[in-house]
């Protein structure tokens, strides 16, 4: 038996925690202050029904997303399935790859459904969900590893634009990678298919059999996880400038394939102090050091 749902305001007074098993959420919301408060209850009245849903599905969470599997029934395994749903003919993924965002979209909905505000969010461990009134915007950081809070750039989200969910993946966050990207962060429609295309891309961040890159059985760390025997990356040796360049290359073509195929709007690929920008044209505001970013732009909208 686990513990109670942890439900509390921050210190600041403003913004919710919520903590159950493995989700952890930082909410925040603006508007009148009884709109801000009804949106916060029908948060928490959502969050601690959720984990007791994924857990009553856990196994088909866990196995191989595709065409062939497993009807799933709850809401949220549902939203699970149908984001990783364009990577499962190419490549190994199951629902779990899409949690995180998925969580947070559900809490953010239950958030929206109940009350009228300006904006709101829901970060579950950095994958986020995002609420705009027309007229509204959020100025977000980028984090150059997800272990740490340390930015190397930002973005301004405006409400015209059609993102509504961020996420990053990396080798060194709570989640196994299998590739060696410190950071990607992807800007996407919804939390969960950023989410999903996060780990797609970090994974693409790689360079195999290089000697300097460890790498252990996903199952050795946390047997009863979804990756089983896969390798995972565990540490990453300095890499030389054209070795983090290869690297980067890798990760930006996946990333421009997920944005010709309108799965992701935008990308931010990290490593090793150097970063790679995916993006349409000018269609988001991005500030970074210009002495650490290089821009690839979509062929489509150059």
């Amino acid at each position: 038996m686990r513990d109670p749902a942890i439900i509390r305001l921050l210190p600041d007074g403003l913004r919710l925690h919520l903590h159950d098993g493995p989700i952890d959420l930082i909410i925040g919301a603006d508007g009148e202050a009884g709109e801000v408060r009804k949106a916060y209850e029908a948060a928490a009245r959502r969050f601690v029904t959720i984990l007791d849903e994924l857990c009553e599905e856990l196994p088909l969470l866990r196995a191989a997303a595709g065409i062939g599997a497993k009807r799933l029934r709850g809401v949220v395994a549902q939203r699970m399935a149908a984001a990783v749903m364009p990577y499962a003919e190419h490549c190994f993924i199951t629902p779990m790859a899409a949690v995180a965002g998925a969580v947070a979209e559900e809490v953010l909905g239950a958030m929206i459904s109940a009350a009228v505000l300006s904006r709101a969010y829901v970060n579950n461990g950095g994958d986020i969900a995002l609420h705009l009134a027309p007229g509204e915007s959020f100025r977000i950081g980028m984090v150059e590893r997800p272990d740490r809070a340390s930015l190397f750039g930002s973005a301004t989200i405006e409400a015209w634009q059609p993102v509504r969910g961020i996420a990053t993946s990396g080798w060194r966050g709570r989640s196994f990678s299998l590739g060696i990207a410190d950071a990607v962060t992807i800007l996407a429609d919804r939390a969960a298919m950023a989410d999903a295309a996060a780990t797609i891309v970090a994974n693409a961040v790689d360079l195999p059999g290089h000697a300097g890159i460890t790498r252990v059985a996903a199952c050795e760390i946390a047997p009863d996880n979804d990756l089983g025997q896969r390798l995972v990356t565990r540490d990453v040796g300095k890499l030389t400038g054209e070795e983090t360049k290869q690297g980067l290359t890798s990760g930006t073509g996946v990333a421009l394939e997920l944005l010709s195929q309108g799965l992701i709007h935008a990308a931010a690929l990290h490593l090793q102090g150097c970063t790679r920008v995916v993006a349409r044209g000018n269609e988001f505001a991005a500030s970074m050091p210009l002495e650490v970013a290089e821009f690839v732009r979509s062929a489509v909208h150059a």
